[in-house]
């Protein structure tokens, strides 16, 4: 189903090569000490990774969505914490100014984004409004050419190292979900700072913080689309941001089974390679074949969005799905490992502790059935 073009594969093998020579070399010791490389995130700019997907004319690459979805796939198979870093700038800060900003805004923020000049992030999650992202508690008020925002925001990836947030406010409470608005701030406007930095389970080397406003003064020219599009800017964000994070499930998975195959290759027991033993290898083959499963779900989600077509069932899919296949591979890989698997000196530990993440953000996995489930009945 899935032939990629010259194109697609360059880009792809383009990625792999990087991933493997520039960012595999330091990955165990940035995981180990929670380390947020904004050396290896600008390279990812240099080689047009940030702007893949958006016309050149805002600095991006002309390529297509699919060739993006690779790259996150490609980053992750290595270190899923530079994949979401790249996804969270791209899919949930960028392509929203690319969707929803005016040309003014495009010219100011997308051609940084798109060419790593600047670093995204999304400004949704607070401490009460998680899965019920309607639950906002920020607020903006209008005051003559400008809007005063104040509140907080939590769990947010780029979080410090951000130069551009689209952040979400309630800008009139009695209208509900078409009372929220989305802005995009600045880093360094008076009264934007950050909070608590989180020292999560796993994908140490991308960096979570909390958004503190206190009368951060936006301008009027800052509102991405009209006032109350806000909740729906959101909701069409997310559906984008989860193609993203299935790719990291995806990756994750794949470099979990790459790692168990090789071991299971090199370790012997009972005088031949654990490989050899029937248990092993249709563990292996059980893990190959959701795997598989997971890339095509990933992938048809990325070509729907590419062409234009409605995917919100799709990418809910994709990610529900390549996220638990994340969490099974990368489980399985440890018990071929053993009690090597148990060491953080080897991959698989790291891996098993940042698959858990991908079936929470961008939406959990029961609200990913939600989706489905409503698209169904719809």
């Amino acid at each position: 189903m899935f032939n990629l073009t010259e194109d697609q594969e360059m880009i792809q093998k383009m990625v792999r090569e990087f991933a493997e020579e520039r960012i595999a070399p330091t990955v165990l010791e940035r995981d180990d000490k929670h380390i947020f490389d904004r050396e290896i995130v600008d390279e990812l700019g240099q080689m047009g990774l940030t702007g893949l997907y958006f016309p050149e004319e805002y600095c991006g690459a002309g390529a297509d969505y699919l060739s993006y979805i690779l790259a996150v796939e490609e980053l992750s198979k290595v270190d899923d914490g530079i994949g979401i870093t790249l996804s969270a700038s791209v899919s949930l800060c960028a392509n929203p100014i690319f969707e929803f900003g005016s040309e003014e805004q495009k010219e100011k923020y997308l051609t940084k984004l798109a060419s790593g000049e600047s670093l995204g992030a999304f400004g949704l999650t607070e401490p009460g409004a998680g899965t019920d992202a309607a639950g906002q508690q920020t607020v903006a008020v209008l005051e003559n050419d400008h809007y005063v925002i104040n509140g907080s925001k939590i769990f947010i990836t780029n979080g410090s190292e951000a130069e551009i947030n689209v952040v979400f406010a309630i800008t009139d409470k009695a209208k509900g979900t078409k009372g929220i608005t989305a802005f995009i701030v600045e880093k360094g406007m008076e009264g934007f700072s950050f909070g608590k930095k989180e020292h999560k389970l796993g994908i140490h080397t991308s960096i979570t913080t909390e958004l503190i406003f206190q009368d951060v003064k936006v301008p009027v020219e800052n509102r991405l689309g009209a006032e109350g599009e806000g909740f729906k800017i959101a909701l069409k964000t997310l559906d984008g941001g989860r193609i993203g994070v299935a790719a990291q499930a995806l990756g994750i998975a794949q470099a979990a089974l790459d790692h168990a195959i090789k071991y299971s290759k090199e370790r012997v027991q009972f005088g031949k390679p654990i490989c050899k033993n029937q248990a092993i290898g249709f563990k292996l083959a059980d893990m190959a074949t959701k795997i598989e499963a997971a890339r095509m779900l990933v992938y048809k989600a990325a070509v729907y969005k590419q062409e234009g077509k409605p995917y919100s069932k799709e990418a809910a899919m994709a990610k529900m799905f390549a996220s638990d296949v994340a969490m099974e591979v990368t489980t399985e890989a440890i018990q071929i490992y053993g009690g090597y698997g148990y060491s953080e000196e080897y991959p698989v530990a790291r891996l098993f502790r940042n698959a858990k993440i991908t079936q929470i953000y961008e939406g959990t996995n029961e609200a990913q059935r939600i989706v489905i489930s409503g698209a169904l009945l719809r």
